[in-house]
């Protein structure tokens, strides 16, 4: 092989290269990454959340500020969320996403489900304020199945 054209081919070697990186930089900061990322960060902290308040449900033992911080935490999330689904961040944009296609094409229910969850978080903050298991128990119960309701609709099963 000639040298002109061995640097030929390190040259278009290189391109090649400089263009695949564009192309996955540009997909990773694509609005639909973006969002779905912000999501499922989001989604992370809710279970840590009701982690939180799970472990002190099962243990017997309130510590109200932690109680009332994962509340907080939850209750913000169903404000954030719903936002964080635009169209194109489905499974269409070609990013891992467990979110199913009915979301977009039945955006009413969705925004539905964010709402019903969105009250069920406010009342579990309201009865984290207490600090009394009782109310907790049963507001974290009554929250959970408005998160069970929208992940049967409309999250793929892992």
């Amino acid at each position: 092989m000639t040298p002109s054209k061995t640097i030929a081919l390190s040259v278009l070697g290189a391109s090649a290269t400089i263009l695949a990186l564009t192309a996955t930089l540009a997909t990773a900061a694509s609005p639909a990454a973006t969002a779905i990322a912000t999501r499922h960060a989001n989604f992370k902290k809710m279970g840590g959340a009701m982690k939180v308040l799970k472990d002190q449900l099962t243990s017997g033992t309130i510590a109200k500020p932690q109680a009332v911080a994962a509340a907080r935490t939850l209750a913000a999330m169903g404000r954030v969320q719903p936002k964080l689904f635009p169209a194109g961040s489905g499974p269409s944009s070609g990013v891992k996403t467990d979110a199913l296609p009915a979301i977009w094409t039945d955006r009413a229910a969705f925004d539905g489900k964010w709402k019903d969850y969105t009250t069920q978080a406010d009342k579990l903050l309201a009865a984290a304020n207490t600090g009394d298991a009782a109310p907790i128990g049963a507001q974290f119960k009554a929250l959970g199945g408005t998160c069970g309701a929208c992940h049967k609709q409309f999250r793929a099963d892992k």
